[in-house]
């Protein structure tokens, strides 16, 4: 679209790329990124080394969750700007999503392109209930808000979709189990449409002893929702397993948060917590 004058219009235009296998890119895409003023990238060694292979000359600028705060500038600069993820959609965990932020803030259009992304193929792949879903992204790596969202993937009913890292993925499967139950369905996919693809299926017990060690290649974890009849998670089930986990060392705010992701209520989960790690402590004994 121009202006009366003929001037091109400012417009932002966030454009998927492969995640894997380079003949993925649209056709729409290499238009936008051959015709834009310039193309924003987090890494502009990676993007550089795409725009060469589709034979595009564009200038690069790196826009990143470090340098996200150059974006009014960049967009004064170029006003035609395309933006583009190291892969997949942008947007999507990662600092697309600002850069819209601050598109719109100056009054600037902004297009999103359909295209490659990681998380709806391995949903597909899973083989689990795709007709519901929540995408978590990256859980975060540790403390109170990384145990909250891994009980709130144990109590939610439908799919759940996380990414992680590859010397994580261990890690992550052990801490889901001991969430959700060793026995939740889930699967892990990597390698996405590069000649390594693999999508491994199973409970998050059996998933977390087969990645124990480090593997290669970016990773999604698809987990199953809580399908348990409420019959199954009663008073008697509950006060086993908080038992169970306090014998094992769990800490009452451990022990609470899961109780909470089986469904028992804040204040009941917290009094049960308090009376089975009481238990689990010996008295001290004078002779």
């Amino acid at each position: 679209m121009t202006d009366t004058a003929g001037t091109p219009e400012p417009r932002v235009w966030l454009v998927p790329t492969p995640v894997g296998n380079l003949g993925d890119i649209t056709l729409r895409a290499v238009e936008v990124l051959r015709n834009a003023d310039a193309v924003a990238c987090e890494d502009t060694r990676r993007s550089g080394a795409l725009l060469t292979h589709l034979g595009i000359r564009r200038p690069l600028v790196r826009l990143d969750a470090h340098t996200m705060n150059r974006a009014a500038a960049v967009l004064e600069q170029h006003p035609r700007l395309a933006y583009v993820s190291d892969a997949g959609t942008p947007g999507i965990s990662d600092p697309g999503a600002e850069l819209v932020v601050a598109a719109l803030a100056a009054g600037i259009p902004v297009e999103v392109l359909p295209g490659a992304t990681a998380f709806v193929p391995a949903l597909v792949l899973s083989g689990l209930a795709t007709g519901r879903f929540t995408f978590e992204g990256f859980l975060p790596r540790s403390g109170r808000e990384r145990k909250e969202r891994l009980a709130a993937v144990a109590a939610r009913a439908e799919t759940s979709i996380v990414y992680e890292s590859p010397h994580r993925l261990g890690a992550t499967l052990r801490d889901l189990a001991g969430a959700c139950g060793s026995q939740r369905p889930a699967s892990v996919t990597r390698e996405l449409s590069k000649k390594f693809e693999e999508t491994a299926r199973g409970t998050l017990d059996e998933l977390a002893a087969r990645f124990a060690a480090d593997v290669r290649g970016e990773i999604v974890i698809v987990v199953g929702g809580q399908t348990a009849p409420p019959e199954a998670t009663g008073p008697d089930t509950h006060h086993a397993e908080a038992a169970t986990l306090a014998a094992g060392g769990h800490s009452v705010r451990d022990i609470r948060d899961l109780l909470v992701a089986r469904g028992l209520r804040k204040n009941d989960a917290y009094a049960l917590a308090l009376q089975v790690t009481s238990a689990a402590t010996p008295e001290d004994s004078t002779a």
